[in-house]
């Protein structure tokens, strides 16, 4: 996927989110926050800064192990996810990293619209 087609699907990733959650995601950091909070399951709470760092390395992990790169451990006695590095992140450039971020994001996007569909529990169109 070349970069340009990256950021026309961020937008729309970023759309759907506005739509959502009444608020567009101001960067990447936000949208890893949400996916964060969402795969932790807790629903709408209040976190600590540690927290919120955890929950975005829960979102990162999340959307990198569409790859490989990571996989789910199991939970802690909280509920929160543990997760293992199975291959080495290729080490690229900040600008490259981004958008490497942003194509598993709209991946982890597009696989939950897929999966609302088949349980018919959410939206009915992907993302992108």
């Amino acid at each position: 996927m070349i970069t340009q087609e990256i950021e026309q699907e961020w937008e729309q990733v970023l759309d759907y989110l506005e739509k959502a959650v009444g608020k567009r995601p101001a960067d990447l950091n936000s949208v890893l926050f949400l996916i964060g909070v969402q795969e932790l399951g807790h629903g709408t709470q209040t976190f600590t800064k540690e927290q919120k760092q955890d929950l975005m390395h829960i979102a990162i992990c999340k959307v990198l192990s569409y790859s490989g790169y990571y996989e789910l451990v199991g939970t802690d006695q909280d509920g929160w996810p543990h997760w293992r590095l199975v291959q080495k992140v290729p080490h690229i450039d900040l600008l490259s990293q981004e958008s490497f971020l942003k194509a598993h994001v709209i991946q982890y996007f597009n696989d939950y619209f897929d999966s609302s569909e088949k349980s018919e529990a959410g939206p009915s169109d992907k993302i992108v």
